[in-house]
């Protein structure tokens, strides 16, 4: 099968298209062959050799397609059936991929929609459940116009959380099409939040990573009330959760999504699509990061 890879550290040259063998499915895991995968940020800072050290690497840990291979003791899926999910061991910016948590795609969505939902409604989901976000709270989120953020943001205004946003203002008319109330990031952010909470917050999340973790505990009124995705270093520092997948996946996320989708509720945009081959302009535009929305490969 074709897979996108690179074998060095570097810029998006070093990304290359190889054959691979056909992986194959364990006990509890589907194959899928692959019609849509995911983009995320840790994807360039991999390739960069920010984060994992191991090489070559194969990208891609969340993707939608079609089953074609069914490992032991699968059951309540059939080959031919249309679903998304994520990898255990990455990989799936390729033509198969094996999932070891999935669902079915719910009937309005199309593949590259669906390859959107994995990582984004896991990781807003699980912070939300790690802070304790429920009915009548109010919770600021620190980066609320990207993938996570606005899926965090919807997540968050379903479970009847009163829901504050920083973004640039051309995207604070989109933040109130979700239900949250925006805020300018920058200098001044206590004042413009304490403009609408003069109580400050019951909570806050911070999916930017942009240095602001000792004015959300501010407002918060505690570090134990903040949980970041972005800021490990920050995190350390001030006492603060991060929240990272491999303590733990809110896989439940996947099953209760489709639902939200198929009643108006809950939306994520898809920002741009890329052929796989064009794997690198896919990593240059998300390392710019200025998209709204998900960026998605599609393979079949």
């Amino acid at each position: 099968m074709h897979a996108a890879r690179f074998s060095r550290f570097g810029g998006p040259e070093v990304l290359e298209i190889v054959d691979l063998p056909d992986p194959h499915p364990g006990p509890g895991q589907v194959r899928i062959a692959v019609r849509a995968a995911g983009v995320n940020p840790s994807d360039w800072k991999k390739r960069k050799g920010l984060m994992d050290q191991e090489l070559p690497q194969t990208l891609g840990y969340e993707a939608s397609g079609v089953v074609d291979e069914l490992g032991e003791g699968v059951s309540g899926v059939a080959v031919g059936d249309r679903v998304f999910g994520f990898s255990a061991e990455e990989g799936v910016q390729a033509e198969l991929a094996v999932l070891s948590y999935y669902a079915p795609i719910p009937p309005s969505l199309d593949f590259p929609h669906a390859a959107a939902l994995p990582a984004a409604i896991e990781t807003a989901t699980r912070a939300l459940d790690q802070l304790g976000a429920e009915a009548g709270r109010t919770l600021l989120i620190n980066g609320a116009s990207g993938s996570v953020g606005s899926a965090a943001v919807q997540l968050a205004v379903v479970r009847g959380v009163r829901v504050i946003g920083t973004a640039s203002p051309a995207n604070h008319e989109y933040l109130r099409s979700l239900g949250a109330e925006p805020v300018g990031y920058g200098e001044g952010l206590l004042d413009r939040v304490r403009a609408l909470a003069p109580d400050g917050v019951d909570l806050a999340l911070d999916v930017a990573g942009s240095g602001v973790l000792p004015e959300l505990i501010k407002l918060a009124g505690g570090p134990d009330r903040v949980v970041t995705i972005a800021d490990f270093a920050g995190a350390q520092e001030h006492g603060v959760t991060f929240s990272r997948g491999d303590t733990g996946r809110a896989v439940h996320a996947l099953a209760e999504i489709g639902e939200l989708i198929e009643s108006g509720r809950f939306c994520l945009p898809v920002a741009q699509t890329f052929p796989l081959a064009e794997i690198a302009q896919a990593h240059r535009v998300s390392e710019d990061g200025h998209g709204r929305g998900k960026l998605v490969l599609l393979v079949g």
